[in-house]
Order: C-alpha cells, then structure tokens, then sequence
C-alpha cells in the first residue's frame, strides 16, 4: 500500500467520516500552552468536592488486590444498586461511565439502514455511536433548547430502533416532566427502545428520578442510564450503570466486554452510594453555586438558560469563542458549545465558591475588555 491515506477507505464507512467526541481542555494541557498555574476547571461537570470519604477509604483497601482482575460481573456493585433501587440484579447492566451503555446499546440494536430519534442540542455522543454503526440520524428541532417530545415522536417509523432523551439535557439543563416523559414512552412502538439518559438525576431534587425507576415493570423497551461521574464524584474511574428489564439487560451484557469496570472503580461506587452525606454536600454546593453564578450573569446584564444539572449555559449575544479563548489566558476553562449549534453560549460547570467567584471575576474582567 503506497498511499497512507488508503487505510481511512478500509475503515467501515460510519466511521470513516466520523468527528470524535471532544472532551473539555484538561487543566494539564492549558498549563503546557500557557504557562499557567493555578487553573480553574469548570468545563466537564465534575464534582468540585471530588469524591468523598467512603469512596477513597474503598479504593485504599482495594489497593492490595490491583495484581487480580476485578469481578467480571461486578457483583457487589450491582447488589448495592438493586437494594437502592429495588429492582432485580438482572436488571442492571454496568459500563465504564454510562457513555459506554449508549455504545453497548447502539451496538446491541443499530445496524445500517436503521434509524435513531434524538433532540437537537442533546449530548454529542447520541450521533457518534449513530454513525459509528451506520444508522442514520434522525433529529428533532428543539423546544425552547430542550427536547420537544412530540417532534420526536411524530419522527419515530418502522425503521426506528432508538430514541435518546437526557434529562436533565446536557448542555442545556432543561428538564421534562416526569407526565410528558412517560407518555412519551407510552406511545413509543414495541419495536423502538428508549434510552433515558439520567446522568445528572441527583441534582433535579424534585423526585422524578424515583418515578422513572418504577417506569421499569411498565415498559420492557426502556433503558434508564447513570453515572457516578457527576454527583459521587468519581469521573476519573469511569463506572455508570444502566436499569432495564431483564431481557435488554441480557441483551447489553452479551454485547459488554468483561472487565470493563475496574477493581478500584467498583469498590468506590459501591461505597459511594452508601455516603449519603457527600451527596448531599455535592447537592447543596451545587444549589448555592447556582444562585451565585446566575445572580452574576444577572448582574453582567447576560441570559442563561435554567437547568436542572450541575452546570448552566449562558448567552453572551456574540460569538463565544473569543471569550472562551480570553478566559483561558485568564486560568479559566469552561465549555464552548458550537458544536451543539449554540455558536453564542458557554457551558458553565459550578464549582466551588472561590472557583464560582474567580470565574466571574475573569468574566467580567473579559467582557470590559480586559483580557
């Protein structure tokens, strides 16, 4: 093979014009391009208190056994999530962060010639395991940047084998009831498996996360998807579950590599979601985070959008890029959201107290033009 560039052709054709997921710009690589120190991070919706005491004392003790593999099957894991959730351990099916569920689902169910209804502005990993298995694309305009549930239903036909709904939506935040949510899966076909995407679910407080778990015995085409990423704190392991019935999670674990969860990562989410006191801590920082910040975009004269997650998405009513790139010299990563079709917006993590208000500060600061 003289040509080097002949390699993309053998590739299967999702692929081959595929744009990978861009994840937010590490702390490390900023301080490589600027020299910086004393960088703040709000761009990846983690959890600014990081993990709490039960999940690190659980990595400690796991330590000592890092020459084993870990339990293929995740049993103690997965015990602790049906005793939260009440549901059978059959109906759990555990991923390396709930992205790799969204993949094990796509791989499961999508083949080329083969459709999947989602919502503009919902997460960009939706079209990357669409067009990675040579399904076609199907979106829905958005309603008031989030998910309009009729659009989406009137686009559902025979070929339709997914729907994926966040709820709360990433980047947007916004939220749907649970009523609307479940009619919506009500009228879904037989044939269509809905994927409810709940990542940020600790943070909505209202409840609705426990009303889609019962959803459950009601509906054997539903996929309900989590994470310990966010809220416990844990993003840099990469464990997320799915709850289903249990013949699509039978189905998700035919398709699931074995040990895709690290030993460390098991033991800390098992612990994790017994310390209901670090949760409730990440809920209330959270909580309070919001108010300060939104009360500076108030206060700047800027719109943002409300949300339900751990992060907010401000208007600027010009183009983000250059104000992103002057927070960044400013020590200030946050997220720009172009490629959600929001060329004028950034993504907003809340962070700490101090983080919230040297956000601001650098905010303000580059809006005046000092940059």
């Amino acid at each position: 093979m003289n040509n080097s560039d002949n390699i993309y052709t053998l590739a299967v054709p999702g692929v081959q014009k595929l744009i990978p997921y861009t994840p937010g710009k590490p702390i490390e690589e900023l301080e490589r391009e600027l020299g910086l120190s004393h960088i703040i991070k709000l761009a990846s919706n983690e959890n600014p208190l990081g993990p709490g005491k039960k999940a690190l004392a659980a990595i400690e003790t796991a330590l000592k056994d890092l020459a084993l593999y870990p339990d293929g099957n995740g049993f103690n894991l997965k015990l602790a999530l049906a005793n939260k959730y009440a549901v059978d351990m059959s109906q759990i099916t555990l991923g390396n962060g709930s992205n790799e569920i969204l993949e094990l689902v796509a791989r499961a169910f999508l083949t080329p010639g083969l459709e999947v209804v989602f919502s503009q502005h919902a997460f960009a990993v939706y079209p990357i395991v669409t067009q990675a298995v040579g399904a076609t694309a199907v979106v829905a305009p958005a309603l008031n940047y989030g998910h309009d549930l009729d659009a989406m239903l009137e686009r559902v036909t025979d070929n339709t084998r997914l729907v994926f709904i966040a709820n709360p939506n990433n980047p947007t935040g916004t939220l749907l009831s649970p009523a609307d949510l479940e009619a919506f899966i009500q009228a879904l076909p037989d044939t269509c498996v809905c994927v409810l995407d709940e990542a940020y679910c600790e943070f909505v407080g209202d409840g609705s996360a426990d009303k889609s778990i019962a959803w459950l015995n009601l509906y054997p085409n539903l996929l309900i998807t989590r994470t310990f990423s966010k809220a416990y704190g844990l993003a840099g392991l990469r464990v997320g579950y799915g709850l289903s019935g249990p013949q699509l999670a039978d189905i998700l674990n035919r398709v699931r590599q074995p040990f895709n969860n690290n030993m460390l990562a098991l033991a800390a989410a098992e612990a994790a979601l017994s310390d209901t006191e670090h949760l409730q801590n990440t809920i209330e920082v959270n909580a309070q985070g919001m108010k300060f910040i939104t009360e500076g975009f108030k206060n700047l004269g800027l719109e943002w959008i409300p949300s339900a997650g751990n992060f907010v998405l401000v208007d600027l009513k010009q183009p983000a890029m250059p104000v992103y790139e002057a927070l960044l010299r400013k020590g200030v990563i946050v997220r720009p959201v172009g490629v959600y079709e929001l060329p004028n917006h950034l993504r907003i993590t809340i962070g700490t107290q101090a983080e919230n208000q040297l956000f601001l500060q650098a905010l303000t600061e580059v809006l005046s033009g000092n940059v």
